[in-house]
């Protein structure tokens, strides 16, 4: 999968952690949202109450899971992660929320991946802070009731849509994260330098921003693939004529584009502009339809390369001639 992907990977995951910020005053980005989490934090803390269960929402990459972490660092609170696909029965959540403590935070990555059987069993213990156990089996089944300390969960989705509406409305807060700016991704990309003791220009930060598809976790993997580069070619400095380099070699254009980013609208044009299936797309493209979907589209179509339409995906005028001129660079480079 391409450097782009804003999912995470899993070699990435100690990277992430040491840039993560810890505070409120330390996000950067999502204004609205940090200012409305903080005010809600601090209600909850002046009243000796416990938070509210908090949705966040929005594409992967832009900070669900660190604000999250930052709520409970506010709380002064202890913070247990886990995810929807991990939690396969109901027993497997038991076990998490009977050890909660007051005020802890649980925190469910892809919430809206829960089993059905699974995201019900929550609705008792987000309403009333309670569950029940079943004990023994067959015709000596019993279940019994338990008390739960109260606690706050905190779910994060990249598909909203997926929740049903009776979970959705068990969640008091309910807040959407959105796309990044250039500049607050280029004071993203300083702050991490900053951390890995790199140094970098302001105008290297700026380009890494520009071709980060608005997405801190992308820049963040940009600059360390950028610092690489650095460390062999130059002196250690990130500046732009080795960012641009190091971004060209890993196949970046200036459109924040890469292979896959082509190939898909390749595909396009070589079917007179679509429509096209999105099983046919995955087929010539080698990725799987929901990688296609939920990685790739999203940013071409907020390019306007691409639409979809109810017979397929069809390849817009700015992407046609954008794929015009990737193949014209790339036969000029060839010969």
């Amino acid at each position: 999968m391409g450097v782009l992907n804003s999912k995470p990977q899993p070699d990435e995951r100690d990277f992430e952690q040491s840039l993560r910020p810890r505070r409120f005053s330390q996000f950067i980005g999502q204004k609205q949202v940090v200012e409305n989490l903080r005010v809600f934090v601090e209600a909850a803390k002046m009243r000796g109450d416990v938070l509210d269960h908090i949705l966040l929402s929005g594409p992967p990459g832009l900070g669900k899971t660190t604000l999250a972490g930052i709520v409970a660092n506010e709380l002064g609170t202890r913070f247990v992660a886990t995810s929807g696909p991990v939690l396969e029965r109901p027993a497997d959540l038991a076990g998490i929320l009977t050890d909660l403590k007051r005020g802890d935070v649980l925190f469910i990555d892809e919430v809206h991946r829960l089993p059905r059987i699974v995201e019900e069993y929550l609705y008792s213990a987000m309403e009333d802070f309670q569950i029940n156990i079943v004990l023994d089996q067959g015709a000596a089944a019993r279940t019994i009731r338990l008390n739960l300390q109260r606690f706050t969960l905190i779910g994060a989705t990249t598909r909203e849509g997926l929740l049903t509406a009776a979970f959705r409305a068990r969640f008091g807060v309910v807040q959407k994260l959105g796309y990044y700016p250039a500049e607050e991704l280029a004071e993203i990309a300083r702050r991490s330098a900053a951390i890995l003791g790199v140094p970098i220009d302001a105008d290297a930060a700026l380009l890494l921003a520009q071709r980060s598809r608005g997405t801190p976790r992308v820049v963040n993997r940009l600059l360390r693939r950028v610092r690489d580069f650095a460390q062999v070619l130059s002196d250690g400095r990130i500046t732009a004529k080795i960012c641009e380099h190091a971004l060209e070699q890993m196949g970046i254009d200036e459109h924040g584009c890469e292979s896959t980013d082509r190939a898909i609208l390749g595909v396009l044009s070589e079917h007179g502009g679509g429509p096209v299936g999105i099983k046919t797309i995955a087929v010539a493209v080698g990725e799987t339809p929901d990688t296609i979907e939920e990685v790739y589209e999203p940013y071409l179509i907020r390019k306007g390369f691409l639409r979809k339409t109810q017979r397929g995906r069809v390849l817009a005028p700015a992407g046609s001639r954008y794929i015009r001129t990737a193949r014209q660079k790339m036969q000029k480079d060839l010969f």
